[in-house]
């Protein structure tokens, strides 16, 4: 294997790879081929994410198993499904993608994750974790029942394995006897001690053909012998458990093979061969190292699980030292929001004893590192279990705790029944710290967070608070705090407008907007913007432009009743602007506010349309929505007389 210590500053040279525009050639080539592919499929990555920036830790991992993976497989005929697909990387680049890679993330270039609208190959289109092994199944029963000969597989990573979904579908293989491949690609957990040699020479023998011909017969012979064919099974069940953790897995129905070293690809190319062959349920895990072939990736897996765009200047070339690589996400020159999230949470914590944090393996991106080391005693990371985050809390909460939970908007989808049956219905004291709220950015339609004020504000005795700067975030978030019942403050990715931010902990009203500009305008022309959240910025270059009336409106449930009656008492025009759907969102409680009220004033309803937002920047996005302060200002203009 060779080992890379910079990222390539010119195209490597990728003569194998370059005659690979489908992975089939793959199944003609020799041992040593598939070495040479699988490295020069590691230089090429390394130097694809180098030029568009992007995932690249997992998907170094996963070079060798991708190669073989293809290797044993007849895809697309055989289903090949990743999950989440931030390993995915290098199967784009096997699958006719190589080239586009240099845009992927980028407006309108290829997407972040696997999609079945980009390419045959891609099976299953993912974003969210731990589905894997579910749509993987359901493709193996799908083809049973049309009588159709094809292996499918899921590939899944540890980390997404902790979700109960994962195992749900595992259960679900095993009652069904499925012909299904399930690859555990273990790189960071320690699900089981690395046994090296000893491992990997059962698996091979496990999955060799006199083997599995052996057991096969053998069953059929015992099966004649009173109790000699459980014997058998238990001796072979004690051989296993002795040196892998088979038992949990086999429990389950699945032939459980490994752990193997996920970088021994000849190994990988014989074990997958085999265990192609076999019918019923199959588990092969393998051992792999985020970053593997990166040195500073490897050494730092979660600093370099993605990278920002390098500049020329910041690669190496001839034979000059580069300056230190830098992980994706820099410390900003001002704080983001999830950095204004884990300092209250640190100054809350600190003032009140009953303060615990919970997150579903967002530690980082939701900024609770300091928390966890400060109060490890009152952080919970519950892994990728979204449903259990949110019922933990109300069992906290029951207790007297005051738990807040840590999630992204997109991650809440996962845990809604539990926000409703268990927290909301019994009306508990859980605040809801909402981040990436509205469009995120390069990770497109599956990570957007568009939909959060919709499916929040139908539900009862639901506060839902919307921050227009980072001020007004903090002192939201300690309003969601002492609010004595479910309370969710939703807020962007990124940075903020950059105001000031108080040290102090003192709450915003709930349920009051902010009048921040009067229009000046006469009888027939004045507008009022009634702006949520993040897009009041916008806000207030639109209403300068128009001279319009602007109100910060804060608060999206309770909704300031007044503050809408009077908007709409002195203005000829109501225009909502959210980063949230349309439909059902904040502007439609405007709506409803006024029909209930039997006001009539006409409005325009701006936010997210009717569609799943592709990926690019947020600036981009925003300005295809037309919620820039261009593009809402020409929707006002268009209404106006």
């Amino acid at each position: 294997m060779k080992l890379f210590d910079e990222i390539p500053a010119e195209r490597p040279a990728t003569p194998l790879l370059d005659t690979l525009d489908t992975p089939a050639a793959l199944r003609a080539m020799s041992t040593a081929q598939l070495a040479q592919v699988a490295d020069e499929l590691r230089a090429y990555l390394l130097y694809s994410v180098g030029v568009s920036g992007g995932h690249f830790g997992a998907g170094l991992g996963v070079v060798e198993l991708t190669v073989a993976l293809h290797q044993a497989l007849e895809t697309p005929h055989d289903r090949l499904v990743w999950d989440v697909g931030h390993q995915a990387y290098p199967h784009k680049i096997l699958t006719g993608r190589r080239e586009a890679m240099l845009k992927i993330r980028h407006y309108g270039g290829l997407a972040a994750f696997p999609r079945r609208a980009e390419s045959e190959y891609d099976t299953f289109g993912v974003g969210h974790s731990s589905t894997s092994i579910s749509a993987a199944l359901g493709m193996a029963l799908a083809a049973r029942a049309r009588g159709e000969t094809r292996r499918t597989c899921a590939v899944i990573g540890d980390g997404a394995l902790t979700a109960g979904m994962a195992f749900e579908a595992l259960a679900h293989a095993g009652h069904v006897d499925a012909n299904l491949l399930v690859v555990l690609n273990d790189n960071e957990m320690s699900i089981s001690e690395n046994v090296g040699g000893i491992a990997s020479y059962l698996a091979r023998i496990l999955v060799s053909k006199p083997y599995t011909t052996m057991r096969e017969g053998g069953k059929k012979v015992l099966s004649h012998l009173p109790g000699a064919l459980e014997l058998a099974r238990r001796t072979e069940e004690h051989m296993k458990g002795m040196v892998s953790p088979a038992t949990l897995f086999e429990e389950m129905g699945f032939n459980y093979i490994g752990p193997i070293d996920g970088h021994d690809l000849p190994l990988l190319v014989q074990t997958l061969g085999n265990m192609r062959d076999l019918d019923g349920p199959q588990f092969l895990h393998v051992r792999t190292c985020k970053g593997r072939g990166f040195l500073p990736a490897e050494a730092d897996p979660i600093g370099y699980h993605a990278i920002t765009k390098l500049e020329k200047s910041e690669l190496k070339k001839n034979g000059d030292t580069p300056p230190p690589l830098k992980p994706a996400s820099p410390a900003p020159r001002q704080p983001k929001y999830c950095n204004v999230f884990g300092d209250w949470l640190c100054d809350m914590a600190a003032a009140d004893a009953r303060l615990l944090g919970i997150t579903p393996a967002m530690r980082e991106g939701s900024d609770l590192i300091r928390f966890s080391q400060e109060y490890p005693e009152r952080y919970f990371d519950v892994a990728i279990a979204e449903q259990h985050a949110v019922t933990l809390a109300a069992g906290m909460a029951c207790e007297g705790m005051k738990p807040v939970v840590a999630i992204y908007s997109t991650f809440l989808q996962r845990g809604y029944d539990q926000l409703i049956h268990d927290v909301a219905v019994q009306d508990l004291d859980v605040t809801f710290a909402i981040d990436r709220a509205g469009l995120v950015g390069e990770d497109g339609p599956t990570h957007h967070g568009n939909l959060d004020l919709s499916f929040l504000r139908c539900v009862p005795g639901l506060v839902v608070l919307a921050p227009a700067d980072e001020a007004e975030c903090r002192a939201m978030l300690s309003a969601a705090y002492h609010y004595p019942g479910p309370a969710a403050v939703r807020y962007p990715r990124g940075s903020g407008p950059g105001v000031t931010i108080p040290a102090h902990l003192e709450p915003l009203p709930i349920g009051q907007a902010q009048r921040r500009r009067e229009s000046g305008a006469g009888a027939g022309q004045r507008v009022a913007l009634l702006a949520f959240g993040s897009l009041n910025t916008s806000a207030a270059d639109v209403a300068e432009r128009l001279d319009a009336s602007h109100f910060n409106m804060r608060s999206i449930k309770p909704l300031d009743r007044e503050a809408v009656l009077d908007a709409a008492a002195d203005h000829d025009l109501l225009v909502t602007l959210e980063e949230n759907v349309v439909a059902g969102g904040a502007g439609s409680a405007v709506n409803e506010l006024l029909l209930a009220e039997g006001v009539q004033v006409a409005v325009l309803n701006l936010g997210l349309p009717d569609a799943f937002v592709e990926h690019g920047k947020p600036a981009e996005l925003l300005a295809e929505c037309d919620l820039n302060a261009d593009g809402i200002e020409a929707s006002i203009r268009a209404r106006l007389p």
